[in-house]
């Protein structure tokens, strides 16, 4: 169905986020659908791994962090696991399972079921219509994913640590936020947001890959899958050493 090569399909993608305003064919519904689905419908599952893993690091790391003297460090581990580096991997890992395996087998049945052709003997841009809305609906959902994951996290942290050392949840958030850099931020922000778009451009490039075949569907999910998986490790590798490379650490 498609015919252009991945770099230039994901030129006329962005291009068109850019300009999305100036587009009637730009489905709101899909956006908003796309919304929903990727980011309010996981909502409870990032909760619960949020909860979970803080309770976990917490819990394991910070009777042997007390009997050294160093609880201080508590702080710095948990911004590592979630908010720089544990807590984007697991966010777009969630996103990549049920959003983007969701929109690559979406789009395939749309070309099996000729839905594509109807659209395009209409005149309306499949990359607009289609494409567009679910690639802004990723990017929103990812970064309201990775706020309620910190949020989650930071919350059962307080909870935790309060089993083993009675301390009011402003000196812990203060402690928190002590600890945290503008460089961690901005290293959170950059892993799920370019994680989440070249999720959603390769789900999207896949399943329009598609051609006449249902068979093809499960074909296409499976590379997007591996393809997408790949980034995510690459992207988190990348930015993960730079910050390294910075800190003087390697």
């Amino acid at each position: 169905m498609l015919r252009l090569g991945f770099i230039p399909f994901s030129y006329y993608v962005i291009a068109d986020c850019f300009d999305f305003h100036s587009h009637k064919s730009i489905s709101a519904e899909v956006l908003f659908k796309q919304i929903r689905f990727t980011g309010l419908e996981a909502l409870s599952l990032i909760f619960t791994i949020s909860f979970v893993l803080s309770v976990l690091i917490i819990a394991q790391g910070y009777p042997i962090l007390t009997s050294i003297g160093q609880q201080a460090l508590i702080y710095d581990i948990l911004i590592v696991s979630i908010v720089r580096d544990g807590g984007p991997f697991i966010v777009c890992f969630i996103v990549l399972a049920r959003s983007g395996t969701a929109i690559t087998t979406e789009l395939g049945n749309m070309v099996v079921a000729k839905e594509m052709d109807a659209l395009n003997a209409m005149g309306i841009s499949l990359i607009s219509y289609l494409v567009v809305p679910r690639v802004l609906g990723m990017l929103f959902s990812v970064i309201l994913l990775m706020s309620y994951f910190v949020l989650a996290g930071t919350l059962s942290s307080f909870l935790t640590v309060s089993l083993f050392n009675h301390m009011p949840l402003v000196r812990f958030i203060s402690e928190l936020l002590n600890q945290l850099t503008l460089v961690d931020l901005i290293i959170m922000f950059a892993k799920v947001v370019l994680c989440g778009l070249l999720v959603a451009l390769i789900s999207c490039f896949h399943g329009l890959k598609v051609n006449k075949a249902i068979t093809e569907v499960p074909q296409r999910n499976i590379k997007a899958v591996g393809q997408s998986l790949t980034i995510i490790c690459i992207v988190h590798l990348v930015l993960s050493s730079t910050l390294l490379l910075d800190l003087g650490v390697l």
